[in-house]
């Protein structure tokens, strides 16, 4: 199985356009992660995330095994392109790293009930690795100061005084940074700006936003590509979804006084230590994520990927498909799935007991 990736809304839309295989079954996976008779069927597409990617990959395998009249198509186009198509009405869903904005919110969304709006459901947490390409270099430690003025080019060589000042011990070469940065529009980018912005704002003096905020460094388009550009590159750097870092060197970051790696549970931490955006409607779980943590159980660097729904559909059977998937990727089965082949962290019981909550009002 393979999620396709495509030019946009016309071809999200298309029914079978990017068409994967499924399995016949006689059961579908409930919210809660029991089987009950399937009665779905139809197409249905979502477009987004491409660091959902590899989990999407996952649940819609078990997903078509376990309704074997449905086919779904997952487009990952990146973030901000699931949420433009979703708004236009070319996708039933969207998944985004980042929560849909106020601006968006005030949209007329396209797939939804007259009169009705969306909502975002918490779906994959994820750390966002920092991953490097640096030959003779297999451990590095870096603050958000001086990951920031990489990512910002302000510091330009592995040599720098700053790097070797964190890095006792390793010989760095008089070697070119080239830092890689999403060239597309990607929730990865927002969370990770979002960390430089919170916890090292002297230099990295630009809100948080879909786009990469400065002319420096080299783009690459999702993050398949960002990978791929490190993977290749000479004394290369850049941050993707942990579960694509494959073999690259991947960074420690400082948190108080000392470096973490990342894990699935160090991320989950901060997100557990977030309070939910403010003014919402009661089923909107979008977060907002404290990452000045100075605790080194936790691991700032992380991202809350939703998945996008309208809170009423104007096609019931939509409605009856959105419900019955959404609820299965959150439920505990799904989320087993996603840490499996994705490294994903599983939702917190509280929190799983407020998305089940949301996707229950999903009419």
């Amino acid at each position: 199985m393979k999620i396709t990736r495509t030019g946009g809304i016309a071809a999200i839309a298309l029914a079978g356009a990017l068409a994967l295989s499924s399995c016949a079954a006689n059961e579908a996976p409930a919210g809660d992660g029991e089987t009950t008779g399937s009665t779905l069927s139809g197409t249905f597409n979502g477009a987004g995330s491409s660091a959902q990617g590899s989990a999407q990959e996952a649940w819609i395998a078990a997903f078509q095994t376990a309704n074997p009249e449905v086919t779904i198509n997952y487009d990952p186009t990146g973030s901000g392109a699931g949420r433009e198509t979703f708004i236009g009405g070319g996708s039933d869903w969207a998944g985004s790293d980042s929560a849909l904005s106020d601006d968006e919110l005030a949209e007329t969304f396209g797939s939804c009930a007259a009169d009705s709006k969306a909502i975002d459901i918490p779906t994959y947490i994820s750390p966002i690795a920092v991953i490097f390409n640096v030959e003779g270099v297999d451990e590095l430690n870096l603050d958000a100061v001086t990951l920031a003025k990489i990512f910002k080019g302000e510091i330009t060589k592995w040599n720098d005084p700053a790097i070797a000042a964190l890095n006792e011990g390793t010989t760095f070469p008089d070697l070119t940074i080239t830092a890689v940065h999403r060239s597309d529009d990607s929730g990865t980018t927002k969370n990770f700006t979002d960390y430089l912005n919170q916890v090292a704002p002297e230099v990295w003096d630009q809100k948080p936003a879909d786009p990469f905020p400065y002319q420096s460094g080299e783009g690459a388009q999702g993050t398949t590509g960002v990978v791929d550009a490190v993977k290749n590159g000479t004394g290369t750097i850049g941050y993707a979804d942990a579960s694509k870092a494959g073999d690259l060197g991947t960074a420690k970051i400082k948190v108080g006084d000392e470096f973490v790696a990342y894990t699935p549970e160090a991320a989950a931490a901060v997100v557990a230590d977030s309070p939910l955006v403010e003014g919402r409607e009661a089923n909107d779980l979008a977060f907002t994520l404290d990452r000045k943590t100075t605790d080194p159980t936790h691991y700032p660097i992380v991202l809350v990927s939703y998945s996008i729904v309208c809170q009423e559909y104007a096609d019931p059977a939509k409605a009856e498909f959105v419900k019955a998937y959404i609820g299965y990727i959150t439920s505990a089965e799904g989320q087993q799935v996603a840490a499996e082949e994705a490294g994903a962290a599983p939702l917190s019981e509280d929190l799983s007991a407020k998305v089940a909550e949301a996707v229950a009002s999903i009419k």
